[in-house]
């Protein structure tokens, strides 16, 4: 229990850090893919998308992306800090178990893209920073609500 304490203030700042390398860090490079950058970051990917009038696919892919990760992490801190039952343990128990579902959804979809660019031989799609430092947040938000609710104890 003592090696939980200690390393769950590392892990519930790692996360959002490592979310944030993601967003902004090179997700792909793409070598002969013409309507793209060399590498995107997911927030360029977001920006082109709405550009190019897919407002629809950038609001998904920006929720999906960046609002429900950051939520899950703003859940996960609250019942870190809480002290006691209130709001933030409501949302923590109802809310981030949904949230976790949507978790690596993004890593898939970038994975399936490099797999379609490569097998189709539209372009050479090698991955970048940025999407192993999206994976390592939602892995590390991952550990951080399992790790808390083994904490909490039966519900």
């Amino acid at each position: 229990m003592k090696a939980l304490s200690m390393i769950r203030p590392v892990l519930l700042v790692a996360a959002p850090f490592f979310l944030a390398l993601g967003l902004v860090l090179p997700l792909v490079h793409f070598e002969t893919l013409y309507f793209f950058d060399e590498t995107p970051s997911l927030i360029e990917i977001i920006v082109s998308l709405w550009q190019g009038g897919d407002g629809l696919l950038a609001t998904i892919v920006a929720l999906v992306s960046i609002l429900l990760p950051s939520l899950k992490m703003i859940g996960i801190a609250a019942e870190a800090t809480a002290t006691g039952g209130g709001a933030g343990n409501l949302f923590y128990r109802r809310v981030v178990p949904h949230l976790s579902k949507w978790s690596m959804m993004d890593v898939l979809l970038v994975a399936i893209v490099i797999a379609a660019a490569k097998t189709t031989g539209l372009a050479d799609a090698f991955t970048q920073p940025g999407l192993w430092c999206y994976a390592a947040s939602s892995m590390i938000s991952g550990l951080l609500h399992s790790l808390m609710g083994d904490a909490s104890g039966p519900k």
